[in-house]
């Protein structure tokens, strides 16, 4: 049987999939987060996983235009994405490599970085959680030609030991490799 291809319009810098049955995404796979929290309507995607989806056949978007559907394919996601959000090719490039090794990636925002990771297999939950369930690390996306002060490398550190997680630093080259860095805080 083939697998679903959903459909998200654009709105803004995300994409919603108008539909009760997308939270499946989001209980099967960590993708989004469904909206409202009280009997989801719909799904609400960061720009970042909607391209990936789109990239890997799973999602197909599109905006509205004079009444009218207009499709928008991986490309013009990318250039909308890099319009709107800060180094947003090298934050692809690392959430689509996490995701391809099997890691749930949702945005680390509120703990000052791109990404929080969980263990393999881990499935996101409301409520008590088993150590294991938390979040294993945040990680941050650099472009290799990127600048970048050791005070901020400092904060995200001290942030990620305050949750009990770890710093990964994501360093994406032009090939579009990356190459991840875990910091740590000593204290002798």
């Amino acid at each position: 049987m083939a697998e679903k291809v959903w459909e998200g319009e654009l709105l803004e810098n995300r994409v919603i999939i108008w539909s009760p049955e997308a939270v499946s995404l989001y209980d099967e796979s960590g993708y989004g987060k469904p909206q409202p929290e009280e009997n989801p309507d719909r799904l609400e995607l960061e720009l970042i996983e909607a391209a990936y989806l789109i990239e890997k056949g799973k999602l197909k978007a599109y905006v509205k235009e004079n009444g009218k559907k207009k499709k928008i394919d991986f490309q013009k996601l990318m250039e909308i994405g890099s319009k709107n959000v800060n180094q947003f090719h090298p934050q692809f490039i690392v959430y689509r490599d996490l995701r391809n090794r099997g890691y749930l990636v949702k945005t680390g925002y509120k703990f000052g970085a791109h990404f929080r990771i969980y263990e393999r297999g881990v499935k996101l939950k409301r409520g008590p959680k088993a150590p294991h369930e938390h979040t294993m690390a945040i990680v941050q996306a650099v472009a290799e030609e990127s600048a970048f002060s050791l005070p901020e490398m400092s904060r995200a550190v001290r942030l990620a030991h305050n949750i009990r997680a770890t710093m990964w630093w994501a360093v994406c080259d032009k090939e579009g490799d990356v190459t991840y860095y875990e910091l740590k805080r000593l204290t002798p």
